[in-house]
């Protein structure tokens, strides 16, 4: 995608539909014509003190394509979606991220797994931007989520040149491939938010973990945390993820605010959920290894006879929990594609 200024015969959801579509642009769904005055405006919602940052600064190379993300290129993928002004910053500071080497985006562009990059918004600005971290927040329905999450995509799309094909080489793909963003239920959470507990400490943050769709947990009837956990072992503890295989992968639990409240209320805290679910997840080595020739696991791993059940992460503290949700006693499990390792950052503008 250029950064030139672009000439169309007129400014129709249509005619820009139809001239992305012809040029490989585009996520497939209507986009919204980025106009000079509706790029300036995206970008004046950057303003620190009155004052927006240059416009034109990399913020981060996207690979495959080695593209440079710069503000200018988030406003105008930032308009194309449909965002309002005020997801500008969760925006910028989710650029930045998707440019850290920890995150991996070259493997997770490059690997047939259908991996997706869940924006996860914390503190302040979601409720500023009116974000939801409620009832249906996976869902359709939010403009500040589904615009989000999908201006997040285009500029993989786009900057990143993660197409399918040549950019994206996922074998199926998955629907968070089109927008993946939702808000930590803070209001609603037992304990510190998300951010704070990760070390981040400021009013406003995002997270970025590279993983699958949310795999539904449900427990109704669970009066103690155990069950409900050990439901949720059971949804971690299985061949078909790519965690399986790799120690340091990573796990996001999503517990809706009824299974949280109900753990923190036997004195449970975020710390005894992961060592819970550490101890509960577990599969026989032998297995692991009739199934996974090599395994990408931490030393001592490969040392234990095969009766031995393995946990599905080397460390605790690569199980993940956060708040989300509204009511009812549904949660859910996000398997990381492995490979890769979550980012929190501060909001910046």
């Amino acid at each position: 995608m250029t950064d030139e200024l672009l000439e169309l015969a007129d400014a129709s959801p249509e005619t820009v539909l139809e001239y992305f579509a012809e040029r490989g642009w585009g996520d497939g769904l209507p986009l919204v014509p980025p106009t000079p005055e509706r790029v300036d405006a995206m970008l004046a919602a950057c303003a620190v003190d009155g004052a927006v940052g240059d416009a034109d600064e990399v913020l981060a190379v996207l690979e495959p394509r080695f593209g440079e993300c710069t503000r200018r290129m988030v406003a105008v993928n930032a308009v194309l979606a449909g965002c309002p002004p005020e997801v500008m910053p969760v925006l910028v500071t989710a650029a930045r991220v998707l440019g850290r080497p920890e995150l991996n985006l070259r493997g997770v562009n490059a690997t047939t797994h259908p991996v997706a990059p869940l924006l996860i918004v914390h503190g302040e600005i979601a409720e500023l931007a009116g974000f939801n971290s409620g009832l249906g927040a996976f869902g359709p329905g939010n403009r500040a989520n589904a615009t989000t999450g999908r201006a997040l995509r285009l500029l993989l799309l786009h900057v990143a040149g993660a197409r399918p094909g040549g950019g994206d080489a996922s074998t199926q793909g998955q629907p968070s491939k089109y927008t993946y963003c939702v808000a930590e239920n803070l209001g609603a959470s037992p304990w510190e938010g998300y951010a704070r507990a990760s070390g981040v400490d400021a009013a406003s943050a995002i997270t970025l973990h590279c993983g699958e769709n949310p795999h539904n947990v449900h427990d109704m009837t669970a009066d103690r945390p155990g069950p409900i956990l050990d439901k949720v072992a059971s949804v971690m503890a299985t061949l078909g993820t790519n965690n399986a295989p790799i120690s340091q992968a990573e796990w996001f639990i999503g517990l809706c605010p009824e299974h949280a409240a109900t753990i923190a209320g036997h004195g449970w805290t975020r710390t005894d959920v992961q060592s819970f679910l550490f101890d509960r997840a577990r599969l026989p080595a032998g297995l692991l290894r009739e199934h996974f020739v090599p395994v990408a696991w931490t030393g001592w791993m490969h040392e234990v006879a095969d009766d031995h059940l393995l946990p599905v992460t080397a460390h605790p503290d690569h199980i993940r929990v956060f708040v989300v949700g509204g009511a009812g006693k549904h949660s859910c499990v996000i398997p990381s594609w492995g490979m890769t390792k979550s980012v929190t950052l501060a909001v910046e503008s």
